[in-house]
């Protein structure tokens, strides 16, 4: 279900603010206190739903713990309260890409310590990484840009820690990377240098340092570019912090040939090693787990189950391994996860002598995901989850295991039962927000992998979770008929069909009786118009091709080709008029209009902004021809005709996504709400007038990123504005 997100994502979260960065430079993340109000920000819980990579209990203080995310940032367990606090929400709209991170690492010795390496995309358009370091276990934070490039969501995110403290000396550190070679720091992070005595050579295309770890005073690093051969190195060593040299009799060929992640047990004195034939999380077949005796130098293959067998309905068990962890307390106890194991899904083993038995502990799971019903994934059971790469046992308890998955993060006291351990980290990337006029959800969202939610309460994750029949993996697109808020419609990558509509609000859902052939693997957004009676389907695939839009007046019944429509354009409603739709043509900078309901386009207004597909045009509310366009750093413009003519906002000079919510008290236009820039900074403002003035609402502590996808107001709750961010969920924000 998630094997294509790392280049949806990178398309969303990449290109596009990429060139939006660049085109607008200097913009820089400072506050204006004076103009903001008392907000409160929190998440809309759906709880999870993203690919946690990475997790480490604190060695030396008992319930403290840090997890990472791919594309939403890093967290800190709080056993006291049973959940986790997020660390990087800081981090602003110019610095979208720290929000993946590569690795995190504790120092035993100083509890208070942590740091971060931190960037998304090792990708040409992409900034730099950082170092965070912290002495308030994540509460504030003093930043190191690097010379380097990170990819906390390439592939080969799940690998690592790739950041380790020196076990000799606290104040040193080391960082390997993707393409650069090993970096290393003696003054606690603040300056960082190539270490040139690293025997290994980088690669432009390849996967550099896997992982750094302390093995008694030496520490091992993994090579990720080895060609497999049986002269390959994938292990190096350092005993003084000066020289490397490679681990003798390490071992080789396709399965050994990505060292994935290691742990040392120190009591027993040897370190374990995960291997897999590619960096993973996708495209592994073959791996294979193998242990070394540090003081004798002797390996020793201890792997469960070698992959290449047969499954029970004579599927190929391809897969690798992945997250590893040791028992502190029981010496020769260990834990780990197959990864990329589709056919017969993913598991853990663990050992209690040493690798000579294993047990999987996926046989005798019993799960309770009562917190977070979308793990059902519209199905009877929850899986014991894929794409496990973090693995962890608490040093001061046997039985405490955790791991994360694609899309949650579960823990076990028992070993035998498990349940999600999310309360407070969410990290779906939201693509579309829709706040009903009536009826009991205040929110309905789509998003990446987890598809379309109904949000009958904003505390709790839905209990209906994700929109059945069909169940889709991402929505592309979801619209609700303006005059008749019962309908609403869904787009998106389903198990039967890619359509689906709701007569009760979107609680639940039937799928389109048709679609068109194009829908297969090219679903794209919808719009309804304003009383259901017509809909306008567009079709864009993954890679930019873009395909005629589709309409049908029968509910999906029958679709027809609109050849006048913009390929590739995102159909608008015109929310009072059922007649008339809207469409905003993002090669030419046209506007184009049906008055028809939708079955043919003419053009209105041209020589607009253009060669972004995220430009947004949006239909206020209640009013026919009002048309707003977003056109980012070219600014906001405004149509009162129906997109004949429009005039430029002058108040706001960028203007990334705009929305709607109920109006003011003695307002007589709804409020407005848009991720934009007024002076300098780009962030999340209000507007109670017309667009005449803007108020920011959010504030430093809350910045979250790129979030440029999406925004709506509450059209029952003046002040209440939900945000889309590509990493950390819905965020939603109240005044006080």
């Amino acid at each position: 279900m998630l094997a294509s997100r790392v280049s949806r994502r990178a398309v969303l979260a990449g290109t596009a603010a990429a060139a939006a960065l660049t085109a607008v430079p200097g913009v820089a993340a400072k506050a204006h206190a004076a103009e903001t109000p008392s907000y409160r920000w929190r998440n809309a819980v759906i709880g999870g739903t993203g690919f946690v990579t990475g997790v480490l209990f604190h060695p030396s203080v008992r319930g403290l713990a840090y997890a990472r995310t791919d594309i939403g940032g890093a967290y800190r367990w709080d056993d006291r309260t049973a959940r986790w606090t997020p660390l990087t929400d800081q981090l602003g709209w110019d610095d979208w890409n720290l929000f993946g991170v590569e690795a995190l690492a504790v120092d035993p010795a100083h509890p208070n310590r942590l740091y971060l390496a931190v960037g998304t995309y090792a990708q040409s358009w992409a900034g730099n990484g950082a170092v965070l370091r912290s002495e308030d276990r994540g509460a504030t934070w003093t930043r190191t840009d690097l010379a380097v490039k990170l990819g906390g969501n390439e592939d080969g995110r799940g690998a690592g820690e790739r950041l380790v403290v020196d076990p000799r000396d606290s104040d040193t550190l080391w960082l390997g990377t993707r393409h650069d070679g090993l970096l290393k720091s003696t003054d606690r992070g603040a300056t960082w240098a190539a270490v040139t005595g690293f025997p290994a050579t980088a690669s432009a295309s390849g996967q550099g340092v896997t992982f750094l770890v302390a093995v008694g005073r030496a520490v091992y690093a993994g090579w990720g570019d080895g060609d497999g051969s049986a002269a390959a190195v994938t292990l190096y060593r350092s005993t003084d912090g000066i020289t490397w040299t490679a681990v003798p009799a390490q071992p080789t060929g396709t399965s050994a040939k990505v060292p994935i992640r290691a742990a040392y047990d120190s009591r027993s004195r040897e370190l374990y090693v995960t291997y897999a034939d590619a960096p993973g999380p996708n495209g592994q077949s073959t791996g294979s787990v193998h242990k070394l005796a540090v003081a004798s130098g002797t390996w020793a293959e201890v792997t469960p189950v070698k992959p290449g067998g047969t499954t029970s309905d004579g599927s190929t068990d391809s897969f690798g391994y992945g997250g590893v962890a040791v028992d502190a307390r029981r010496a020769g106890t260990v834990v780990v996860s197959t990864n990329n194991r589709w056919a017969a899904v993913d598991t853990l083993y663990r050992t209690t002598d040493g690798g000579r038995t294993w047990t999987s502990l996926k046989d005798v799971a019993v799960f309770d995901v009562s917190e977070t019903p979308f793990l059902k994934w519209g199905a009877e059971k929850p899986k014991f989850g894929w794409w496990i790469q973090a693995v962890a046992v608490d040093p001061y308890d046997s039985k405490h295991v955790v791991y994360g998955t694609g899309a949650t993060f579960y823990g076990t006291r028992d070993l035998t039962h498990w349940a999600p351990r999310i309360r407070g980290l969410e990290e779906t990337s939201v693509r579309q927000l829709i706040s009903p006029p009536v009826g009991e959800a205040h929110l309905i969202s789509a998003s990446g992998d987890i598809g379309v939610m109904y949000h009958e309460r904003l505390t709790a994750s839905p209990s209906r979770g994700m929109a059945t029949n069909p169940v889709f993996g991402s929505a592309t697109g979801i619209a609700q008929a303006a005059g008749r808020p019962s309908y609403v419609v869904r787009t998106g990558f389903g198990d039967h069909g890619n359509g689906a509509y709701s007569r009760d609000g979107g609680r639940s859902w039937a799928p389109f009786a048709a679609q068109p052939d194009i829908a297969g693997d090219s679903p794209g957004p919808i719009a309804t118009g304003a009383d259901g009676g017509t809909l306008l389907w567009s079709f864009v695939h993954w890679d930019g091709t873009k395909y005629p839009t589709h309409r049908s007046a029968d509910n999906g019944a029958t679709w027809s080709e609109v050849s006048s429509f913009p390929k590739g354009a995102t159909p608008v409603a015109d929310p009072a008029d059922p007649t008339l739709f809207y469409a905003y043509d993002t090669d030419t900078g046209t506007l184009y209009a049906s008055t028809d309901s939708g079955r043919s386009f003419t053009a209105r207004a041209s020589g607009l902004p253009a060669g972004d597909s995220q430009f947004q045009l949006v239909a206020a509310p209640g009013r026919s021809g009002d048309l707003w366009l977003s056109v980012k750093w070219n600014g906001l413009y405004r149509s009162v005709d129906g997109g004949v003519s429009f005039s430029k906002v002058g108040s706001c000079w960028a203007s990334y996504t705009l929305g709607f919510g109920k109006a003011a008290a003695g307002a007589d236009y709804p409020a407005i709400y848009q991720v934009g820039s007024t002076e300098t900074i780009t962030a999340v403002y209000r507007s109670d007038d017309e667009a005449k003035t803007w108020v920011r609402i959010n504030d430093d502590q809350h910045q979250w990123g790129w979030v440029g996808q999406a925004i709506v107001g509450d059209p029952r709750v003046h002040g209440r504005v939900y945000l889309a961010t590509n990493g950390r969920g819905i965020q939603y924000g109240e005044q006080i």
